[in-house]
């Protein structure tokens, strides 16, 4: 009996470590799987679909030049698409209309196996890709009459020390401008981010992340107390921090209630 062919894959995504942790969980949770390639970029993801004609595709929403959408349209027909996501609530809430898997990052065993599970049933029975096209084309719908909402980060990849962390927003205490960084302080300890203060604040959500002075935005879920002192001057205290924030007058008036 002819020995069945072992599915390939490639993975893209311009974080390196982060495609390096997925295919070392695939390896664990599909050994069978040949990862054929990681891709850092839109473009090098699709010269890499055209070489290694590949099963199976997991694909970064948010690469260089051209995005995980944008691939996934010239990809095959045979070929399965997985999209992986680190934020975007908008992306995930358009995929579970559309039918498309997706991974959330970071990937976790429970959710990767039942992706796995799906595929392997889609490999065995040689069922091609549910519809890619269309579901694509319903994103694309969907992000039309979504048009001019905002982008809300979840998760923020930032340095500290050697090592690059993923960090929940939920989990930042605050932000603050630092020369050419941002510094993300979280109950853990301090990482640094190179997006921009003024940047960066346009895709937190308003609702939960002020900004008390032109170098700090804070998380107000990790607002211990607040005092006021004689001249009117506001400072704060982190329930999770040693250190006070200081709020500048432009912004005490956000704190009148507190």
């Amino acid at each position: 009996m002819k020995e069945r062919a072992r599915p390939t894959a490639i993975i893209a995504d311009d974080e390196p470590r982060l495609a390096e942790f997925l295919a070392h969980r695939l390896a664990a949770l599909w050994p069978e799987l040949v990862v054929a390639g990681i891709a850092a970029n839109g473009p090098h993801a699709q010269a890499m679909l055209a070489s290694e004609a590949p099963d199976i595709a997991f694909l970064d929403i948010r690469m260089p030049a051209l995005t995980g959408l944008e691939v996934a349209r010239g990809a095959a027909a045979h070929v399965h698409v997985v999209f992986v996501t680190a934020y975007d609530q908008y992306a995930i809430d358009a995929f579970e209309h559309a039918a498309i898997d997706y991974l959330l990052k970071p990937v976790g065993d429970e959710r990767l196996a039942e992706t796995v599970a799906r595929l392997k049933a889609r490999l065995l029975t040689a069922q091609p890709e549910p519809g890619l096209q269309s579901a694509l084309a319903v994103i694309a719908r969907l992000a039309e009459s979504t048009a001019g909402a905002s982008e809300r980060l979840a998760w923020i990849r930032a340095s500290a020390g050697a090592q690059v962390r993923l960090i929940a927003v939920d989990d930042v205490c605050y932000f603050q401008a630092n020369d050419k960084y941002t510094s993300v302080f979280t109950a853990e300890g301090e990482a640094l981010i190179r997006t921009p203060l003024t940047e960066l604040s346009g895709q937190l959500d308003p609702n939960r992340f002020w900004q008390v002075h032109r170098s700090t935005i804070v998380n107000v879920a990790h607002v211990g107390t607040t005092a006021r002192d004689s001249s009117g001057r506001v400072t704060l205290t982190m329930k999770a921090r040693p250190e006070k924030v200081m709020v500048s007058r432009a912004y005490a008036h956000l704190f009148r209630q507190m």
